[in-house]
């Protein structure tokens, strides 16, 4: 089998490994984080369940609960409490609640568009005679919010395309591409026009393709324990095939003849026995014949820059949002009623610092126990990174005073947590899919480098195990060298 190193050990990178373990492939992973899984990390706080990254995948996307299944925790698997998913909007200084048959922001049942105080009744109508908008080819990308107020106005941005966005991504409309972003609803929009028509058209094919019968799936699936149980089942089950060193990767660069050639292409020439890359570590050099490089793009594009100056130009291209999340236990008797919902987005337009806030023991059962409220508060963005600067004290502050303020409580919080992550997050500005081809392009002739990550088709957590997965299939299907 081919010698194999991946950069990153968070969930792309595991995942390569992963595969490449179960196919009978050894490699080595170099993170530069004391520990595995990136910005998947869980705690336990007196009970409660905390999740410092992401706390669910999408169960549309298949590929992680396939690896779950794998890895023996489909006993573990919960969804998210769909019977209970109210999402709140702030305007005005009050919670108001997305329309019921909200589909992102597309509204699929007129009553509940009718009857909202989110939206006004210009823009309730605007909504309305989109359905009769007839398709209409439009070349190349463009951003999020041109697209959505093209459709339905720019309010229908403000308050539901930018929160919505913000708690996802933390990036802002204007700048996030719509092909990469949202790319069924471009679908949508040159077959009928219409995206109310389109998404309807598409639940009324799919119902007549089901022949179950039975419940819906919930929209996002879990771990009882947190997501951090498969991080940790995943490094059980490649111990003992799978090297892993922590420290910070410094360089790669081609090995063999291919050191002294000009980089502006991919390394040619490498002497036949020899591996393609050499990686230098902690002031050590090592050689693989695959790569992969699972780490974030401006981190790649500064360790690729002597293997491909124009590839590590691409990745260094790619924006980053930075965030921060910030748990807030309290004690439930302390609250005149029980939070109301999964939690709430707050709109630019009304912003101060909170972005948004999930309300963790009614999304999720088995997360908090009785007696307890968890608040898991999301800052930061692409429009606050200067917030990571800030102290936990200063933080805390303005996060529980907001909460109190938006929710309606004097409660304090019982304990607390701050989680920050820099540079984190890809954004898919506009134009992204032109970069991506590009990308791809100088992959293609450089043989034996794969990327992995958030940065490129997908920032959840099922595509980036996708990605990894392919990247382990294709270095199995290289033939061991004689």
């Amino acid at each position: 089998m081919p010698k194999v190193v991946i950069i990153g050990g968070g969930i792309s990178g595991l995942s390569a490994a992963y595969y490449l373990a179960k196919g009978g492939a050894s490699c080595t992973i170099l993170e530069s984080r004391p520990r595995l899984g990136g910005v998947i990390q869980t705690e336990r706080v007196e009970g409660c369940t905390i999740e410092a990254g992401p706390d669910s995948f999408l169960s549309a996307k298949p590929a992680a609960l396939e690896l779950i299944r794998e890895l023996g925790l489909s006993d573990q698997v919960i969804g998210s409490n769909d019977h209970l998913r109210i999402t709140y909007v702030r305007k005005g200084g009050r919670l108001i609640p997305l329309p019921d048959g909200l589909m992102m922001m597309v509204p699929t049942r007129i009553l509940p568009l009718l009857t909202t105080g989110l939206l006004s009744w210009s823009t309730k109508v605007r909504m309305g005679l989109e359905l009769l908008r007839a398709p209409k080819l439009r070349p190349g990308d463009e951003s999020v919010a041109e697209f959505i107020e093209e459709h339905y106005g720019p309010e229908a941005v403000d308050y539901l395309a930018e929160p919505l966005l913000s708690g996802i991504y933390g990036g802002s409309p204007s700048e996030l591409s719509v092909t990469s972003v949202l790319p069924r609803f471009v679908d949508l929009a040159r077959q009928y026009g219409s995206l109310t028509r389109g998404v309807l058209a598409q639940r009324a094919k799919a119902r007549s393709k089901d022949r179950t019968g039975g419940p819906p799936e919930p929209l996002f699936r879990t771990l009882k324990g947190g997501l951090g149980q498969m991080i940790d089942a995943i490094a059980s089950s490649i111990r003992g095939k799978v090297e892993v060193r922590h420290g910070r990767a410094q360089a790669v660069e081609p090995s063999g003849r291919a050191q002294g050639l000009e980089r502006n292409g991919p390394a040619q020439g490498v002497e036949p026995g020899g591996q393609a890359f050499r990686i230098r570590m902690d002031g050590d050099w090592m050689e693989a014949d695959q790569l992969v490089v699972a780490c974030e793009a401006h981190s790649g594009s500064r360790l690729l820059a002597g293997v491909d100056r124009r590839l590590a130009e691409l990745l260094g291209t790619v924006p980053y949002s930075s965030s921060m999340t910030v748990a807030l236990g309290f004690n439930a008797a302390d609250f005149p009623r029980p939070p109301d919902g999964f939690g709430f987005l707050v709109p630019k337009k009304e912003r101060r610092r909170l972005v948004a806030c999930t309300w963790v023991g009614t999304k999720f059962s088995h997360r908090v126990p009785e007696g307890t409220v968890l608040a898991r508060c999301f800052l930061g963005g692409t429009q606050d990174a200067a917030v990571l600067q800030e102290s936990d004290e200063a933080i805390l502050a303005a996060a529980t005073a907001e909460l109190q303020e938006i929710a309606g409580f004097r409660a304090q919080p019982r304990f607390t947590r701050v989680f920050r992550w820099p540079c984190s997050m890809a954004q898919y500005t506009v134009g992204h899919p032109q970069r991506l081809a590009e990308i791809e392009a100088r992959l293609s002739s450089i043989p034996g480098l794969h990327l992995a990550g958030n940065a490129y088709r997908g920032i959840g957590i099922p595509d980036c195990i996708r990605m990894g997965r392919v990247a382990a299939e294709r270095m199995l299907a290289v033939p061991a060298k004689s």
